[in-house]
């Protein structure tokens, strides 16, 4: 699957924050029996790199790896399992590590100027971040005009209940969210519950 791909197959994308490595398997198989089938973990706990490990074993998971900073994480992730990266902006340095490793980077952009040197770096998908300070709805409207060719999943600020107001923007193929993997669920191992947020996720329609 191309990056594009990835983005197309999923209404949104949940942003995983693993504190507890034995969290890994079964978030996973809860947010894949409720539809949401690509996972971006990221590295901002120590457990990341052992959790796309265990996850990416999970039947119909796709894993990437979220919160790419530094070029040697990226060639760790892809041996960890990752399909594709995700990281909060975008660096000379970024760039190299995601020609020389081979994995799809999703980067991260807030203003045309960036927009336009990610385009210049052989980018056409990206990540508007934070997407509600950036100017959410409002400025992918207003980029799509003289971008067109960019395509977004906006993350940053980003709930259930604005999530359709996102996906209607005929350049954003998807949306990024945290609320699908609350933190009190996920520590008393309420993973049915998990679940039934991952159907609603799924099940998001665009919002004319």
């Amino acid at each position: 699957m191309t990056l594009l791909d990835i983005m197309r197959s999923a209404s949104v994308i949940p942003v995983i924050a693993i504190d507890d490595p034995d969290h890994a398997v079964p978030l996973a198989k809860a947010l894949v029996a409720g539809g949401i089938r690509v996972l971006e973990v990221t590295l901002r706990t120590q457990h990341g790199l052992k959790a796309i490990r265990d996850m990416s074993a999970v039947e119909g998971a796709i894993v990437g790896v979220g919160t790419l900073t530094q070029p040697e994480e990226f060639a760790a992730a892809r041996d960890a399992g990752a399909v594709f990266g995700v990281s909060p902006g975008l660096t000379p340095a970024l760039i190299e590590a995601a020609r020389t490793s081979g994995l799809p980077l999703l980067p991260g952009v807030m203003t045309p100027s960036e927009v336009m040197a990610a385009r210049e770096a052989g980018f056409r998908q990206l990540k508007l971040f934070p997407a509600v300070p950036a100017g959410g709805v409002g400025m992918l409207n207003a980029i799509g005009g003289p971008l067109p060719d960019i395509t977004f999943c906006p993350t940053g600020g980003i709930s259930i209940e604005t999530a359709p107001k996102f996906l209607a923007c005929k350049n954003v193929a998807c949306v990024g969210g945290s609320w699908l993997t609350p933190k009190d669920l996920m520590n008393a191992g309420q993973w049915d519950q998990i679940t039934e947020l991952a159907k609603a996720a799924a099940a998001l329609r665009p919002q004319q």
